[in-house]
């Protein structure tokens, strides 16, 4: 192994842990002793950091003693169990680190604009070590991000981006890819000509824009004979999309499909129903959860993109954690290929995530 210092790189746990094969977080827990790493693991560990040269910082030092860390996760409440999995995620990754002075103050809000403002700058003013944010507007986040900047507090966001903001980085799926395979989705259902509709909570979401974006340069270039309109916008709201989708379905009867970038799937489910177009209007849906588990049975939905927010968590929460540990920058973008779920591979995948989520509760 090349030692990283003799490159002009200051060494990190990321290096120690590949030299010996160990994940960076039995690293972490034998530099601060403790009492869950052999004594065996501890020395090899010590040993490799003194091999590469590698010197805890002011932050690492902070960690290791009494006094508390605190990150602020301020997350959407949301409608179905996306956030719920996220937040779980973002303590899993706490706990797998065993960082007992290491603090999580969630601040979960019902409705975004004012509400989740209110959480950002309630974190600010709390003088947190971190934060942990959805930012649906990235014009509102601007001034909020400069006083996070100018008092020295790392800002990663989950779920969606907000462009030249100055957060340390973004953890979310890969929204390009969750549209283009939507689009592919519904041209090869669909089959013919008609049109196609696409339903997000607001365009000026970064990740809502670039799912459309995808989806609908995705049928222009291989679906032609299939139109896209202009997308319909529920605000997060059930009475908003279920009262848009109906207006739709009226308004043009030759809808062939109907892709559901947000939670709010059911409500779309719902007004397709009561239209009696089930039958009709092919249904791509976005994550999964109890309830849309049963639409896609049925048939009812032919498929949805799972998103994988329990990763999202966790990997938000390992980014800001190796920054203030380390002092290092992660990736500006850490994305993730999303998941197609149908009715094939539906109890298949259900079992898997039970499997692994199981797994991961036993090893913490």
């Amino acid at each position: 192994m090349m030692n990283p210092s003799s490159t002009g790189k200051k060494p990190t746990i990321l290096d120690i842990a590949k030299a010996l094969g160990i994940s960076t977080a039995t690293v972490s827990r034998a530099l601060h002793n403790n009492q869950n790493v052999t004594e065996e693991t501890r020395a090899k560990v010590l040993q490799m950091a003194k091999k590469i040269g590698f010197k805890p910082n002011l932050a690492a030092r902070y960690l290791s003693s009494k006094r508390q860390m605190r990150v602020s996760v301020n997350t959407l409440k949301g409608t179905t169990s996306f956030w719920n999995e996220v937040r779980a995620g973002i303590e899993e990754e706490r706990k797998s680190l065993d960082l007992e002075n290491v603090q999580i103050e969630f601040r979960t809000y019902q409705d975004l604009g004012d509400s989740e403002i209110a959480a950002f700058e309630a974190a600010l003013e709390a003088g947190v070590n971190g934060i942990i944010a959805f930012p649906s507007n990235p014009d509102s986040m601007r001034p909020l991000m400069r006083w996070a900047a100018r008092s020295k507090i790392p800002v990663v966001y989950v779920a969606t981006d907000a462009p030249e903001t100055g957060r340390l980085a973004v953890v979310s799926i890969d929204t390009f890819a969750s549209g283009a395979l939507a689009a592919d989705l519904m041209g090869r259902i669909v089959r013919g000509s008609g049109k196609v509709a696409v339903t997000l909570f607001d365009a000026h979401i970064t990740e809502h824009a670039e799912k459309f974006e995808a989806f609908q340069s995705t049928i222009k270039k291989f679906y032609p004979n299939l139109s896209v309109l202009d997308p319909i916008e529920d605000r997060d709201t059930d009475t908003v999309s279920y009262e848009k989708t109906r207006r739709l379905l009226e308004q043009s009867p030759d809808i062939r499909g109907i892709y559901v970038t947000t939670e709010l799937s059911m409500p779309v489910i719902r007004a397709v129903r009561d239209a009696e177009s089930l039958d009709k209007v092919t249904i791509i849906s976005t994550d999964l959860f109890p309830q849309l588990v049963e639409q896609i049975r049925n048939g009812a939905v032919a498929a949805t993109i799972y998103q994988r927010p329990r990763t999202q968590g966790r990997m938000a929460f390992r980014a800001l954690y190796e920054h203030l540990l380390e002092g290092t920058n992660p990736h500006a973008q850490i994305t993730f290929a999303p998941h197609v779920v149908m009715r094939g591979n539906l109890d298949f995948f259900l079992k898997r995530i039970a499997v692994d989520t199981k797994a991961k509760a036993k090893a913490l």
